[in-house]
This record gives structure tokens, sequence and C-alpha cells, in this order.
């Protein structure tokens, strides 16, 4: 009985990702699955790839497997040790697929067939889901803060009437929950990749971001807004108007503020368990000395306070 390298099988290195394993998996069987490729050899190399994605999509049989693999090159002869039938009997809770001839004879000696002295596992009939793919949604804040349904149009994979993939592009309706972030994922049941021998379509994975907005930045539920206010205002003391998501609040600013203090409005953030806060930071405006009037108000600031700003500079 000959060593079969299952990595080799499936074109990955040995310390390939359970992700990597599974990509490969996918791209081959499109290649070679036999109610779609044109491949001479294809029902062979399916059932090859097939075995091999077997027991390297699952840890415990690939643990196992690893313990010859690097002791044996593909072709060799192989033969386990005396014990290992014994050391194998565990089950991985799945139902044996097919039954003789469905997997080699180096698989059924390393795992036994139909579970007896070996794993069990779960093929799935040759059916095979279809990729789970992804894209990003630009939103604006405010579908964010009160939920929306939005239209977007986006690419898709497809098997065409040829068995061939390809892309169309669709419209799809999604669904914004109300309090999502930016960087969060939208999951779309069924409208992934196609599957494959009546496999179910995989999923696809919406990623949100927020569009640009003139008032708010968002950083995770929280929202910031840069507040533009007088000198008097922050210097005496006022009481003043400011934009939420939910609309205008009077928000007291303290005596003696300076520019760029910044002030809590609790809970008037994105909604949630807890609702995200409004961070407002105040930024002095010096209106102009545009007339005569306002210069001499100006001049006799200077006179009657001395006041060096640049006193901590050394200055």
């Amino acid at each position: 009985m000959k060593f079969k390298d299952y990595y080799e099988v499936l074109g990955v290195k040995r310390s390939a990702s359970q992700d990597d394993i599974k990509r490969a998996y996918r791209r081959l069987a499109r290649k070679y699955h036999p109610d779609v490729s044109k491949e001479p050899d294809a029902e062979a190399r399916f059932k090859e790839m097939r075995e091999a994605y077997a027991v390297l999509k699952d840890p415990e049989k690939r643990s196992a497997y690893d313990q010859f693999g690097e002791n044996w090159k593909a072709g060799q002869d192989f033969q386990p040790p005396p014990d290992w039938g014994s050391k194998g009997e565990r089950s991985s809770g799945g139902r044996a697929y097919g039954g003789a001839g469905d997997f080699s004879d180096f698989f059924e000696t390393l795992f036994g067939q139909g579970g007896r002295g070996g794993f069990r596992y779960e093929a799935g009939g040759g059916r095979m889901r279809g990729e789970d793919a992804s894209a990003t949604i630009s939103i604006p804040i405010e579908d964010a803060f009160r939920g929306a349904t939005r239209t977007v149009s986006l690419e898709v994979p497809e098997i065409d009437s040829s068995g061939r993939l390809s892309r169309r592009r669709r419209t799809l309706n999604v669904k914004i929950p109300k309090g999502v972030t930016a960087g969060k994922r939208i999951r779309l049941e069924n409208q992934g990749g196609p599957g494959m021998a009546g496999g179910a379509a995989g999923d696809l994975y919406l990623t949100v971001e927020f569009e640009p907005h003139p008032l708010y930045r968002a950083e995770g539920k929280d929202l910031y807004l840069e507040l533009p206010v007088t000198p008097w205002e922050v210097a005496l003391g006022r009481k003043v108007k400011v934009p939420t998501l939910a609309g205008t609040v009077d928000l007291k600013i303290p005596a003696g503020s300076g520019s760029g203090k910044t002030l809590r409005l609790k809970g008037r953030g994105l909604p949630g368990e807890p609702a995200g806060d409004q961070y407002v930071e105040l930024k002095v405006v010096v209106p102009p000395a545009a007339d005569a009037g306002a210069r001499e108000l100006y001049e006799k600031l200077e006179q009657e306070h001395d006041v060096n700003p640049r006193a901590k500079l050394g200055v």
C-alpha cells in the first residue's frame, strides 16, 4: 500500500491553516467536480481530493495523519504500527459516507471503514456548499442611528448554463440594523457563492463603513462633534444649543472653559445596550475686528487685562 500525501493532493503546505485548506478544496472542487468538469480524470481527482479534505479539515484526523506524514513520501510503501488500530478507535460523531470503495485502502487502514475501529465522518454525498462572499457597504451615520433598508448593487458569483463560474450584477435589499457600527458585518444568508451538486449557496457578508459626515465622527458607538463657541460663552459659562442625531439639546458650558475642552452628552451616540455617548469639543471662534467699534473693544480688553498666553513657553 502506498502512502498518500494529502497536503500534496490539495496543493497546500503542511503548515496550512484550516481556512487555507478549505479554500484549496473549494478551488479544486470547482475544477474537478464531475457535474461540471471537462477534465478527463475529473472523477478520480475529485474522489482523491475529497478524501484528502475529509482528513485535513478535521483537526483530530489531521493530527493522527500528521503522526506519519513527516516520515513518509507520496508513493512509498506504507504500513502503520501494529497497535495503530487500537489508537484510532475514536469517533467524531458523524455517520459514514457511502460504502466500500468511497475512500482508498490507505484511508481505511488509518481510520477504518464506516467507523469500524477508526474515525467516522460525514462527507455529504458529494454536495458542496458555496463559498461565502464579502463586500463593503457605505452608509450614512443616520442609517445606523435609526435603522434603515438600503438597495445595493454588486457583483456575485454564479454557475452559468455551461457549468462555468461567472459573475453577474445583482440588486439586493439590505436591512441596516439599528446601532450597527463601522467595521461590523451584516450577514445575508444564501446570497454568496453558488453551491455545487445540490449544495446550499454560501452567505454574503457586508462590512459596514460610514460615509463622511459634515458634523459627526464615529468611534464605535460614540460620536464626536466640534462645536464653535464665542470667547464670552466659554469665559462666562453659558447654555448653548448642540445638534445631536436625535435633535437639538441644551448644553451648559462651565465658566472658564478653554478651546479644546471636551464635554460629554451621555447616551446621545449610536443606540445599543448601552448606548454610545456624544462628545462635544469646544472650538473658540474669535470675532474679527471688522469695524472701529470692535477694534476699540479689543484695545480696551488689551489695556485692562495683562495676559500673556505664552508664559508657559518662556516667552
